[in-house]
């Protein structure tokens, strides 16, 4: 004899305890999998964009992140220095940043989206030193003239507080300025410019 009785009770509980089971399954392959989506620290050193906060970025004072394995520096520049870069341009090899060097949107006076804030990568264009960042303004060692700016000391390269380069020295080209965008006037994004050319 066959019994067509079904146990309602018994069916309920087995298909709770055989739905959560699967839910932990699958919530269980889910955070790795979602971990995996992110950028590892290989993928962040090859290029993968770098965001910053600037909020507490002071004016004068300079901030240096690590993008593609290179130095990148970011300055907020005072009403001052932005008043004295036009004054230099004399003095400088491409004052219109004519050279491929930089995005178009950074193709101007100040070589920057923002005219207060600086993004360069801190690398020197002759042979890869690093350059020192000399903010003070008036007579140095090196410049009776200064303005404020980079020297590189191990060749002796100046460039000003837009990261153009001084006529006379052996860089041969303007500091680089890398592809960037804001997500909000206080966060940056360095390596994505969101497809602005």
């Amino acid at each position: 004899m066959t019994d067509d009785h079904v146990d309602s009770k018994r069916r309920r509980l087995l298909t709770i305890a055989t739905t959560s089971v699967g839910l932990v399954g699958a919530a269980g392959l889910a955070v790795p999998f979602a971990g995996s989506l992110s950028p590892s620290e290989k993928a962040k050193a090859a290029g993968a964009p770098v965001e910053v906060d600037i909020s507490k970025l002071e004016s004068g004072q300079q901030l240096t992140v690590e993008w593609r394995g290179k130095p990148v520096w970011i300055i907020r520049r005072s009403p001052e220095i932005l008043e004295l870069l036009p004054s230099i341009d004399s003095r400088l090899s491409d004052p219109n940043s004519e050279a491929g060097q930089q995005p178009l949107y950074a193709q101007n006076g100040f070589r920057s989206i923002k005219d207060e804030i600086l993004v360069l990568v801190g690398i020197c264009t002759h042979l890869g030193c690093s350059p020192k960042y000399q903010p003070e303004i008036g007579p140095v060692e090196f410049d009776n003239d200064w303005k404020g700016g980079f020297l590189c000391a191990c060749h002796g390269s100046k460039f000003d507080l837009a990261g153009r380069v001084f006529s006379g020295v052996p860089a041969p080209t303007n500091l680089v300025v890398p592809p960037h965008q804001y997500l909000t006037d206080d966060v940056l994004i360095i390596g994505d410019d969101g497809g602005v050319a």
